[in-house]
């Protein structure tokens, strides 16, 4: 099996979990009276994320060999992935559920950033296909999901906004 195959399915495997735990906690903060605001802006991210990885599977050659340096700088992008997780605990998900009441994270990263799991996502999508050579694909996504920020960071910021840190 080839290191893009291998990178891939790890990807996948990690992307999948994500989305069992998302929808684990979207399901639980629901039940405490969340609401989900943005609703029509999910599909596109699935799109764009799902595209993403299926474009690397399927235009790129799985006998081009990695950067190895880049592939490296994606595999340490992964422990900031995990703490951001960690940081939001039961409110991370990947949709945008708020509960009334609930306080303004501060924690992890999240002292530092407002959005840092944005700030990871972007560098993920340009530098994993970088690693193998696929400029076009870093670009093309790293636009759309760009323009799909900028989207939902205005309707994450209307959400947010008279939250207080705990």
């Amino acid at each position: 099996m080839s290191v893009l195959w291998i990178v891939l399915a790890l990807v996948a495997l990690q992307r999948v979990a994500e989305l069992l735990y998302s929808a684990r906690n979207t399901r639980r903060l629901l039940e405490r009276g969340g609401i989900e605001i943005g609703r029509a802006q999910y599909p596109f991210f699935v799109l764009v994320h799902g595209g993403w990885l299926a474009s690397m599977a399927v235009l790129i050659p799985a006998s081009r060999p990695p950067n190895w340096w880049l592939l490296g700088l994606y595999a340490l992008l992964q422990p900031m992935r995990v703490w951001i997780i960690a940081s939001l605990g039961q409110y991370w998900t990947t949709r945008i559920i708020t509960v009334p009441g609930a306080p303004l994270a501060r924690r992890g990263p999240y002292r530092f950033f407002r959005h840092p799991n944005y700030i990871v996502v972007c560098a993920e999508i340009a530098i994993l296909p970088l690693a193998f050579g696929a400029v076009e694909i870093a670009i093309v996504f790293s636009i759309l999901n760009a323009a799909l920020l900028s989207w939902r960071i205005r309707v994450e910021e209307r959400v947010l906004l008279g939250r207080s840190a705990p």
